[in-house]
């Protein structure tokens, strides 16, 4: 069993290392270039549609409102990549890891909005009224091959049980260690406070994420906004260390024993695509239930998640880290995870560490509450109805025996089924790629919606008043 694991660990490395990163590269590029780089043409236009219009009535049919679905896919996303994932790309690739992170964010956007776009196109109501959708539905659909959907939700409903073991052992074991609980104890009042929220189905999760999601992503942004407003001077540094090192090859400081130029591409771009998980199709079944009047619109929404989520919540981290020099201390590489923390605790002394702690158990709970809603939703479409009910509790016992120690083992069978779940999913995103094309020139040169929001936009009078002045 020992050799079997070391087997599956090597191909695990292998598989996130050069193969898929080039894959998500390429297709990240591929739909960037297909959609006209949409992402870098219509910034202030995308910010308008999807925060600019919180509060407003949403537009079309749907489950939940937009905001509720980004909230939902961002409980996914945010979590431990953001907290321990950087600190990791720093140690193992250099400071430059920073700026392949940012930048293969700019191209995930693309396959993430596509990823949206079909979900939203190809979704169906099932027998409670919901809409519901994602990539079993656009493969089953768009692609007509249902076996291939079948694969994909099987491969889904499989990985999410190790995974939620390994999310409820690590938020047990967080509590354990910050409050003195017992750690099975732990486990069990944290499935049963989650098993209140995913019994009522994704209205209620909707609910509970767009309140806890701005809540938690806003007081950890902030905590990091604080202490670049605490060290403006580091702020020129920062970015100066990181622009100078994704170039060349980094020199060894302190702990850090240096990375090649490739290992800084390859941590910058592994991390930043693990963080914001464009293409593994997870995001889309978030955004599939909500209220829109066009797929693109929507889309627009999972454009904001990855702002939100890498290019916010990862900079803060990073600036953290590198402002701070902790990276730099003499047992740094050893243990990555804990950089954070340390350098949460340069600044705010035992409580920033406690910040960390208590930041990680928010995001991580908030991970499992919306992971188990994908796993039902995969339960649904192969079985109906009374098999995503039973799943629910299947999910909910996975907590418990991961908050006991349970799962260790199977551990590294995590990223191989990631890569059962990615592959499909890519591969049905560039089988589509025509319907996503046709969907944004629809979009955008259709009187119902891009030119009609322009137009109400230049009736504005404000808008008007500014062009008088500017005339």
């Amino acid at each position: 069993m020992e050799r079997l694991l070391v087997w599956i660990e090597h191909i695990s490395d292998w598989l996130w290392g050069p193969p898929l990163i080039i894959l998500l590269t390429g297709t990240g590029l591929y739909f960037t270039i297909l959609l006209k780089g949409f992402q870098f043409r219509y910034p202030l236009y995308i910010f308008k549609q999807t925060i600019g219009s919180v509060g407003k009535k949403p537009k079309g049919e749907g489950t939940v409102t937009p905001l509720q679905a980004l909230t939902s896919a961002l409980s996914s996303t945010i979590g431990a990549a953001n907290i321990v994932g950087v600190p990791a790309a720093i140690m193992f690739g250099g400071p430059g890891a920073v700026f392949w992170m940012w930048l293969i964010a700019l191209f995930a956007m693309a396959i993430k909005f596509s990823e949206s776009v079909l979900a939203v196109h190809y979704r169906e109501k099932n027998e409670q009224g919901e809409y519901v959708g994602g990539p079993m539905y656009y493969i089953t659909k768009g692609l007509r091959m249902k076996w291939l959907g079948v694969f994909f939700s099987v491969a889904l409903i499989v990985e999410l049980i190790p995974s939620i073991m390994v999310q409820g052992n690590s938020v047990s074991v967080s509590l354990a260690e910050t409050f003195s609980f017992n750690k099975i104890y732990a486990g069990i009042g944290i499935a049963f406070l989650i098993g209140l929220v995913v019994i009522g189905g994704v209205k209620r999760i909707g609910k509970v994420t767009e309140f806890v999601v701005p809540l938690m992503a806003g007081a950890y942004a902030g905590a990091g906004l604080l202490i670049v407003l605490m060290n403006l001077s580091s702020v020129p540094a920062f970015f100066s260390l990181v622009f100078s090192n994704a170039f060349t090859s980094s020199s060894a400081v302190g702990g850090f024993a240096g990375a090649a130029l490739a290992e800084t591409v390859r941590w910058g771009f592994a991390r930043g695509l693990y963080s914001n998980e464009a293409g593994m199709g997870t995001a889309p079944i978030a955004h599939a239930a909500a209220m829109t009047d066009h797929p693109v619109r929507q889309g627009f929404w999972s454009v904001i998640g990855i702002v939100i989520d890498t290019l916010i919540i990862c900079t803060t981290t990073a600036f953290v880290v590198l402002a701070s020099g902790v990276w730099t201390g003499k047992n740094a590489s050893i243990d990555p995870a804990a950089l954070t923390t340390a350098a949460f605790q340069h600044y705010f002394g035992s409580g920033g560490g406690y910040f960390v702690s208590v930041s990680l158990v928010f995001f991580v709970v908030s991970t499992i509450m919306v992971v188990i809603f994908y796993g039902v939703k995969q339960a649904e479409f192969l079985f109906g109805r009374l098999a995503g009910h039973v799943i629910k509790f299947v999910y909910l016992a996975a907590i418990i025996i991961g908050a006991a120690g349970g799962a260790k083992a199977i551990w590294g069978f995590l990223d191989l089924a990631l890569a059962f779940i990615l592959v499909p999913n890519v591969i049905a995103l560039l089988l589509l790629s025509r319907k996503v094309k046709a969907l944004y020139t629809e979009f955008f040169t259709s009187e119902q919606y891009y030119l009609k929001d322009i137009r109400k936009t230049k009736q504005n009078p404000v808008y008007q008043t500014k062009e008088a002045k500017n005339s």
